[in-house]
């Protein structure tokens, strides 16, 4: 912890997201946006909060963690310069890793492990494969694994970073090849997966720009979508007020 700052940080916002069972991320991210040079904030979470570094270090923060319990983690970001990043990073992308709180509710330990294992696998510096190549091997080895949800996640991310609809197209053909007629018409079909990929086909050939049709994506295939959100509250409301929709019209 730098000198300049580190005696200061007990005047630090604090955020403690702990509690917090909806995606809390786009919120942490809007108040760090907001902190001046010279300011920070303090993050507290059941275990360590491994994806906020590098997004919070592109818009020039400095941090240091502490470690209080087994079950309190406390991050400390301190507003060094004030800049953008010039290229999107996995915490820029829609449909952040919420799935982390859920490790977080059975065990913290298991939360840390997974958030090494993910800062591992999507934030290593300097990859030898690029991030828009790995959501779409990921894509496909959710489709081939049958989770659905993964997929269609993934598919809205590679899209935000600039997936093309001939690939796409090709990605989508491949699943023929390999899953077989009949398994595609029975599984990926009906899926959200394939939803969001016409979706994306039928905004773009109403003209609608990439960004636009990106935002779409994550409203419709997002964490209120009970088909594809990973937080269990959601999804559980959700399908309720379906059901309750359901009956109404019967």
């Amino acid at each position: 912890m730098a000198e300049e700052w580190g005696n200061n940080k007990e005047s630090f916002d604090v955020i403690d997201v702990r509690k917090l069972t909806g995606n809390f991320l786009p919120m942490v991210l809007k108040k760090a946006s907001d902190v001046n040079v010279g300011k920070g904030i303090c993050v507290v979470q059941n275990f360590e909060p491994i994806p906020l570094y590098s997004a919070l270090a592109d818009f020039g923060f400095e941090y240091s963690t502490e470690k209080i319990s087994d079950d309190e983690y406390r991050a400390y970001f301190y507003r060094k310069k004030m800049i953008e990043p010039s290229e999107p990073t996995t915490m820029d992308l829609p449909l952040k890793p919420t799935a982390m709180v859920n490790f977080s509710n059975i065990d913290s330990n298991l939360a840390n492990i997974a958030v090494n294992f993910w800062e591992y696998t999507w934030d290593k510096k300097n990859p030898a494969i690029n991030m828009k190549t790995k959501l779409l091997l990921s894509l496909s080895n959710a489709v081939g694994a049958g989770r659905f949800r993964q997929a269609t996640r993934e598919l809205v991310k590679a899209y935000a970073l600039g997936v093309t609809i001939p690939e796409l197209d090709e990605l989508f053909a491949l699943f023929v090849w390999n899953e077989g007629f009949g398994a595609f018409a029975s599984n990926v079909g009906p899926s959200a997966l394939f939803g969001a990929y016409q979706y994306i086909k039928k905004l773009d050939e109403s003209g609608k720009k990439r960004e636009e049709i990106t935002k779409m994506l994550a409203d419709k295939f997002g964490e209120k979508n009970p088909r594809t959100s990973t937080m269990f509250k959601d999804k559980v409301r959700m399908c309720e007020k379906i059901k309750g929709l359901q009956n109404q019209k019967i």
